[in-house]
């Protein structure tokens, strides 16, 4: 029987993905190990290889095609002896949904006196196989009448964990709840308290608050779409607090200067700051773990994450182990890493997961700034630009150049002495570089 090649899982929170190209075309022969397509996740493009070996007998999804759920049948192989005869026997073959169209401006509409009725069609499911699935014909509303859309996986999930799905905001298609929408609130102990109702941001609603102006609309990408869902989850179940400290890094800009023209290299201030959180997180590994219900989880690695800005968002590549590395070799591999992550090129392997993140704006003319921790992640440090201020010495002034540093930390983790502690030990690596250089 003709087998049935399904969108893939490339990350542990995809959802859906984006069916960027085909490499193969139907009547193409397949072997295990070729790349049958390119798939675009919510972080990069990776290449999806075949498993099965025949003969690409249909492509379901057309290439550009967006939105397309896990686990969704995206093309059909056939087997030896078997023909284009045998495909219906396999799948009920749906047509594919069109790529997204280009962002175009649209007056707004004022808010709809009716709400959809349940005869209306259903959203794109979220889950499961793709097959012998149906949503449930009885949905619940929410407070202002609107109705709520599940992927029957949810559903089923809500009701094992008594969850009221009235109460949660969907990150899935057109704001349907899905699988991960229900174990974050799962996660965050359940659903919100009698009469707390999560914010509706259905685009009605949203326009006619605004006092019914124009727009244009600029459709979410999968990255921009998880961004706003694991950040949004991480101000709601993440108790933040911030710490900030100002570092003097004259000696760091001499050290950088003749580390370049000594070797010719090409090492950023990013570098050493890579550097010393990672021997900082050595030294003092609270701030290298992870909350659990049961546990706090002290990593034995450090693998430290770095913010890379991208057109559509950001991605965080990581430095394994980068407390066992030096500067040069952190610097080539942030290159690397960096001009990778901007061509969507980038390996599961290298940006899934991280013990601990930097984000820097300094390089924008920021000067202090809070990050928003990554989870399941308990620290995250924002680096400021470094300028010239006046400083005190000797009861005098002087002019320094000083970067402000802002660590974000988990209170589930650690108290506000650790983190300050922390803070003092990797101000003394940054303002004394000759231990980041051995």
């Amino acid at each position: 029987m003709p087998t049935q090649i399904l969108m893939p899982a490339l990350s542990p929170t995809m959802t859906e993905g984006s069916l960027a190209k085909w490499h193969k075309k139907e009547g193409d022969a397949v072997k295990a190990g070729d790349v049958l397509a390119e798939i675009e996740t919510d972080k990069a493009t990776m290449e999806f290889e075949a498993v099965d070996e025949g003969t690409l007998g249909r492509i379901l999804v057309p290439e550009g095609t967006q939105h397309v759920q896990v686990n969704q049948p995206i093309a059909v192989i056939l087997g030896e002896g078997e023909s284009a005869a045998d495909i219906k026997a396999a799948v009920a073959v749906k047509p594919a949904a069109a790529p997204a169209p280009k962002a175009e401006a649209k007056p707004a509409a004022p808010l709809p006196k009716q709400e959809p009725t349940p005869t209306q069609p259903l959203p794109p499911r979220g889950g499961g196989l793709g097959r012998g699935a149906s949503a449930s014909p009885v949905a619940p509303s929410r407070t202002d009448g609107a109705r709520v859309f599940a992927s029957p996986l949810a559903r089923r999930l809500a009701r094992n964990a008594k969850l009221d799905l009235a109460n949660l905001r969907g990150s899935g298609p057109h704001g349907r709840i899905v699988k991960a929408d229900v174990e974050a609130a799962m996660a965050g102990g359940g659903a919100a308290a009698p009469g707390i109702r999560a914010p509706s941001y259905r685009k009605e609603r949203v326009v006619a608050e605004a006092g019914n102006l124009t727009y244009t609309e600029v459709p979410l990408s999968p990255m921009r779409r998880v961004i706003a869902t694991r950040m949004a989850e991480s101000m709601t179940h993440t108790p933040h607090f911030f710490l900030t400290i100002d570092c003097e890094i004259d000696s760091l800009l001499r050290a950088r200067q003749d580390l370049n023209n000594a070797a010719g290299l090409k090492v950023s201030v990013n570098d050493f700051v890579i550097r010393a959180a990672a021997l900082t997180l050595r030294q003092m590994p609270l701030a290298n773990a992870s909350y659990t219900d049961d546990a706090i989880l002290r990593w034995n690695e450090v693998d430290i994450a770095v913010a890379v800005a991208l057109d559509d968002g950001l991605i965080t590549p990581i430095v394994k182990n980068a407390d066992q590395k030096r500067v040069p070799q952190i610097a080539a591999e942030m290159r690397d890493l960096g001009m990778r992550a901007r061509q969507g090129k980038l390996k599961l392997s290298e940006f899934q997961g991280g013990t601990f993140s930097i984000s820097n704006l300094g390089m924008y003319g920021v000067r202090e700034f809070t990050a928003v921790i990554n989870p399941p992640q308990a620290c995250i440090l924002a680096i400021g630009v470094g300028e010239e201020r006046p400083v005190v010495r000797n009861g005098g002034l002087a002019v320094a150049h000083v970067m402000t540093c802002t660590l974000g930390c988990d209170h589930r983790v650690l108290n506000g002495a650790e983190g300050a502690q922390w803070l003092q030990a990797f101000k003394k690596l940054i303002e004394a570089p000759a231990a980041l250089l051995v």
